[in-house]
C-alpha cells in the first residue's frame, strides 16, 4: 500500500469524527467514554493547520480511512518545538501497516514544522500502539498510573517521546 495523504478540510471533519468515535467502545485508544459530535470538534479542527500543526487524512477510493494530527503540547510558547502525534485508523484499515507509514511520514515532516520532539500519549494496555511507537525509537518518558477509569477499570497513561535531533537509543 503506497501512502498518500493530504491536509484535512472542514468537509473531512465528519469522517474524522466517525473514525475517532469508532475507537471509543474499545476503551483502548481514547479517554472519551461517549461518541463526540462534529460540532464539539470544531475548535480542535481549527487549532490545526498545514504550516504548524497539520491534520492529515488518508483516502482510499474517495473515502477517508485514517487521519493523523500534530497537536500542541501543553499550550505554552516554550513548548512550540514539541508536538503530540495522534493516529486513528478506520477499522478496515487496521493491521495493514498504515499506522507505520503515517508515523514515518510525521517524523519525516516534523523538522520542516520546526518540531524536534515528538510525543505519543498511549494507554498502557494499548499494546499495538505502544509497539508501533517503540518500533520507531520512542522511549517511555513518563507513566501516569491509574489516571483513567474506563468501565470501572483504572488504566495507566504512558508518555512516549523521541528527540529527532539525536539517534534513538538501542
Amino acid at each position: 500500500m503506497s501512502l498518500t495523504y493530504r491536509d484535512a478540510t472542514l468537509d473531512d471533519l465528519p469522517a474524522i469524527v466517525a473514525i475517532y468515535n469508532s475507537t471509543v467502545p474499545s476503551r483502548c485508544v481514547t479517554a472519551d467514554l461517549e461518541p463526540v459530535t462534529v460540532e464539539s470538534r470544531l475548535g480542535w479542527f481549527h487549532a490545526h493547520g498545514p504550516k504548524a500543526r497539520p491534520l492529515w487524512v488518508v483516502e482510499e477510493g474517495g473515502e477517508v480511512i485514517a487521519w493523523l494530527s500534530f497537536s500542541d503540547f501543553y499550550g505554552r510558547p516554550a513548548y512550540s518545538r514539541t508536538t503530540e502525534v495522534s493516529i486513528y485508523l478506520d477499522e478496515k484499515a487496521r493491521g495493514k501497516g498504515l499506522g507505520r507509514k503515517l508515523l514515518q511520514a510525521a517524523l519525516d515532516k516534523a523538522p520542516a514544522l520546526e518540531v524536534d520532539t515528538v510525543l505519543g500519549f498511549i494507554f498502557g494496555h494499548n499494546e499495538a500502539s505502544l509497539r508501533l511507537f517503540r518500533g520507531f525509537g520512542f522511549e517511555v518518558w513518563g507513566s501516569l498510573p491509574r489516571v483513567a477509569v474506563l468501565d470501572g477499570v483504572e488504566r495507566d497513561l504512558v508518555i512516549l517521546g523521541r528527540r529527532l535531533d539525536a539517534a534513538p537509543r538501542a
